[in-house]
């Protein structure tokens, strides 16, 4: 005797179409090896999923009922009074995966998680009506079979971020300051899906001699919406236009003025510092338009050191007369080498 794929579903023959689905949705779920940790439940699991695959397709099903598992699977006749030992012969193996099966028709991989995960899990529930506790009538679907497509869960993506610039004085990065920024930004109220705009101060801790460049992040400070992951702040820093010093890293520049007689006869520059002081530098030497001297430790705060300092460096520019008198010219040309 060969397989009676009505006895396996546990139903009569001349059973309906909705009368399978609803077979093979008990049966499934009863015997599914995520759920039935019992010996011969992956084994049952594949034949249930078989006797489905043949009962619900009503080509498969006619030669069964006519001629049973043999005819089915030994060549029988493809079906219609036609057939006969010189008829179109049919041969059935099933090759199909039980458990993509059961994904198809139930929409995905693993419905337990939304059908059962309110019941704790409970190995030895009954499952003859699984829908049965369920509002709405679930139990009467009719749709609820393999043609529904599978459907996946939307997942949010967070917003590319906003970015602002952070102007900062050099005086702040020599001391550390502290930024107070106001933005205004949407976010969802709590019925998830109306919207008002409300108002922030994010508080900017900006530490000693932080780089031209340096991020700060706020996370998830932007637009909310129903549909998104906000978005970060992001605040850049940026220096601010001095109106004496010029930054190079942890160094500043002081460009000095002298005049070609203080180049040439030597001078003493006040160079001035960030902190407010004046620091008196004496030059003896000749000094050559561009030439460079540093006052050491006066810079800005290193990074990862603040206790310790960068430079301050003088860079010279001389001004040259527009004329030069004849006595000068005179004395010049004796005194200058060729």
């Amino acid at each position: 005797m060969g397989k009676d794929y009505y006895q396996t579903l546990g139903l009569a023959r001349g059973a309906s179409d909705e009368e399978i689905k609803r077979a093979y949705r008990r049966q499934a779920l009863r015997y599914h090896p995520d759920k039935n940790k019992e010996p011969g439940a992956e084994e049952k699991f594949k034949e249930i999923a078989e006797a489905y695959d043949v009962l619900s397709d009503p080509r498969k099903r006619e030669i069964f009922d006519r001629y049973g598992e043999e005819g089915l699977k030994g060549g029988g006749p493809s079906g219609g009074s036609s057939g006969g030992a010189n008829g179109n012969t049919f041969s059935y193996t099933f090759h199909g995966d039980p458990h993509a099966m059961f994904a198809e028709f139930f929409g995905g991989r693993n419905p337990f998680d939304t059908f059962f995960g309110q019941r704790n899990g409970e190995e030895g529930m009954d499952i003859d009506d699984p829908f049965s506790g369920f509002p709405m009538g679930m139990s009467g679907f009719t749709n609820f079979g393999r043609t529904r497509p599978a459907q996946e869960p939307t997942r949010k993506k967070q917003d590319p971020p906003v970015t602002h610039d952070l102007r900062v004085s050099l005086e702040e990065i020599y001391s550390g300051c502290t930024k107070k920024m106001k933005i205004s930004h949407k976010r969802l109220n709590p019925d998830g899906k109306s919207i008002r705009n409300e108002d922030k101060i994010l508080t900017i801790e900006v530490k000693r001699g932080w780089k031209e460049g340096t991020k700060i992040t706020f996370p998830k400070e932007g637009d909310q919406t129903s549909n998104n992951i906000p978005a970060d702040i992001v605040f850049v820093l940026k220096d601010k236009p001095h109106n004496i010093f010029k930054r190079d890293g942890s160094d500043v520049i002081y460009p000095a003025r002298i005049s070609l007689r203080e180049a040439l006869c030597g001078c003493t520059v006040n160079v001035p510092t960030l902190d407010g002081r004046t620091i008196p530098v004496v030059f003896k030497d000749v000094i050559r338009p561009g030439m460079r001297r540093k006052v050491p430790g006066e810079g800005l705060p290193l990074p990862k050191t603040p206790e310790k300092r960068g430079d301050l460096i003088i860079e010279f520019e001389v001004v040259f007369p527009e004329r030069i008198p004849q006595t000068s010219r005179t004395v010049l040309e004796q005194v200058l080498p060729i």
